[in-house]
């Protein structure tokens, strides 16, 4: 299983990555942690390629970020799954201020060591306005034109949650071969 997830900062791609790498015992690239080092320095594209491909060339993965310079075009054509979290502005702000409140001070799991939790200005403006102008909005939208077979959008936390007891239903069936 192949699973790309891509979305708004805050909507949750990391949380959900990780559940289903934990379902699937696949591995779970998260692009955000090759993108940056510590003390919050950026990482270019072509520096980040080699490291996503390495992921790619694996029998399954689960790669969670949008990050449109480095192989997004080649992870929706691989992906068995496309999932786009498209949750509004304000839920993905405040689901970003309860994680800074959890995280405040250290570094996330899902993010590279020595880059801890942080709630700027910067970045409350990226969640609310700069990630989300018509570049990145109608990327979104083509890729789920383009792969509308294989995209799922989730655009809030109980369609998550559905999603998710629906995985755990179907291998719970499975296991009693039904």
């Amino acid at each position: 299983m192949k699973i790309a997830i891509i979305g708004y900062s805050g909507s949750g791609k990391s949380s959900l990555a990780s559940q289903l790498g934990r379902h699937y015992g696949i591995p779970v690239l998260y692009l955000d942690q090759v993108h940056f080092r510590p003390g919050w320095q950026e990482v270019s594209n072509e520096e980040m390629i080699p490291q996503v491909q390495i992921i790619m060339d694996q029998a399954g993965w689960i790669i969670d970020g949008n990050y449109s310079g480095v192989l997004y075009s080649d992870r929706m054509v691989q992906a068995d799954q496309i999932i786009f979290m498209n949750f509004g502005r304000l839920r993905c702000l405040w689901r970003a201020f309860k994680r800074y409140l959890t995280y405040n001070g250290s570094s996330r799991s899902d993010m590279a060591s020595g880059c801890p939790e942080k709630l700027d200005l910067e970045f409350i403006r990226w969640i609310l306005w700069e990630g989300r102008q018509r570049k990145q909005r109608d990327r979104c939208q083509v890729t789920c034109s383009q792969y509308a077979d294989k995209v799922l959008v989730l655009k809030n936390q109980k369609q998550v949650d559905d999603y998710l007891d629906r995985l755990l239903l179907f291998k719970e069936v499975a296991r009693k071969g039904g």
